[in-house]
């Protein structure tokens, strides 16, 4: 279980000469069960990617703590958590030029693993072994490709909270629609928290839980279908699809 409290993130903003501060995440609370998947929406500027790389410890609250399975991991830095099974996949996951897909492979299981056993992972994100195994990580892949070379990762790894920070982004329409089979066969396989940083419908109803953020707090918890039957939810996804 993960919980959040009364988290505040708050950062300086220098305009006209002037410094003042700004809350991004505004004494925000919320817990998030084991073995769930949730989906967090809201607009631009609302605070969800500030929340997920503050979870993952990439950047640290300005006040309130985070709790894994009890323990308070509010000090711990990113290798830390990660040691601990929390896992984060970004928006644009990070070009490796002279790294082997495989070498990714290897480093989320922590061992050396054969060709077999990557090309099963690999085959779960619907990439074809063979033609990926002994690809750099490089300019050469496509967002879609990396993305799904990721969430490869991601399954590799077994984590017990995965994050994921907008996986539709920088992706085509082809990539996208084979993404929603992807995490369907992720949530089959493996266990774990998984937290989905998204305003992209199809993603939201994939969840078990929507949590919706606007101006760093969250504005209301619920089933896919209750949150986004609401008047303001969908105005919200509606915008944010547009742009």
């Amino acid at each position: 279980m993960l919980k959040l409290q009364n988290l505040t993130y708050v950062v300086e903003e220098r305009k006209n000469g002037k410094v003042s501060k700004k809350k991004i995440i505004d004494d925000l609370s919320i817990v998030f069960d084991e073995n769930k998947t949730y989906a967090i929406t809201g607009p631009n500027g609302s605070g969800k990617s500030t929340l997920a790389k503050i979870i993952m410890g990439i950047v640290k609250p300005t006040s309130g703590k985070i709790l894994f399975n009890g323990k308070d991991i509010t000090g711990l830095n990113i290798t830390e958590r990660a040691k601990l099974g929390i896992c984060f996949a970004f928006q644009q996951p990070v070009r490796f030029k002279g790294v082997l897909v495989r070498d990714l492979i290897s480093l989320a299981v922590g061992r050396d693993v054969d060709v077999a056993e990557a090309c099963g992972y690999l085959s779960d994100v619907g990439l074809c072994a063979r033609d990926y195994i002994n690809r750099e990580v490089d300019e050469s892949l496509s967002g879609g490709e990396l993305k799904r070379i990721e969430i490869a990762q991601m399954v590799a790894r077994k984590g017990k909270v995965v994050i994921f920070d907008e996986p539709e982004a920088g992706i085509d329409l082809w990539s996208f629609n084979n993404l929603i089979e992807v995490f369907k066969k992720m949530k089959e396989k493996t266990g774990g928290l998984k937290i989905i940083i998204s305003h992209q419908e199809r993603l939201i109803n994939y969840a078990d839980e929507v949590v919706l953020i606007e101006a760093g707090k969250v504005s209301d918890v619920g089933r896919p279908e209750e949150v986004l039957k609401k008047t303001n939810a969908k105005r919200l996804c509606k915008v944010m699809e547009g742009n």
